[in-house]
């Protein structure tokens, strides 16, 4: 049975087919409008602090979820088109990237210690989750939290 998340407003789902009653529409949120929910293999509770942001198969930023702003400081619009441990300044020690392990492999990056570099120059550490699309267009859902 495929899991579901609202990347704006968290919302947990369960759709046997994939689809948005009787057409060919992706699933979309009933509760927040969001145009679109992200598959996950397992279901997942994330913390109400969590911020999630959307990538293409490129791990170019596609949408940004409630959070985003307050954890980093950016605007949707600031984040949009660029990819996405450039655009968070996220770094750690892993070599390679987590979100290029979970794009190219197809495997959950959970729980990666972080430190992303917000709008204003600040330092902070995150906890990370990096989750790859199990839909035919791939791509990638990150969770960031505050550690």
């Amino acid at each position: 049975m495929p899991y579901f998340i609202c990347p704006n407003c968290k919302r947990r789902s369960i759709d046997h087919d994939r689809r948005e009653g009787l057409t060919h529409q992706a699933v979309g949120c009933p509760a927040c409008g969001f145009g679109f929910l992200f598959e996950l293999m397992d279901d997942y509770y994330p913390g109400p602090a969590t911020a999630f942001v959307v990538c293409g198969h490129d791990r170019r930023i596609l949408a940004s979820g409630r959070g985003v702003f307050e954890l980093t400081g950016y605007s949707e619009r600031d984040l949009i088109g660029r990819e996405v441990m450039d655009a968070l300044c996220l770094n750690g020690s892993a070599e390679p990237s987590p979100a290029e392990v979970a794009v190219e492999w197809g495997v959950r990056q959970l729980d990666r210690s972080l430190t992303l570099t917000t709008r204003a120059g600040v330092a902070k550490r995150v906890r990370a989750d990096f989750f790859p699309a199990y839909d035919e267009d791939g791509g990638l859902l990150v969770a960031l939290a505050p550690r």
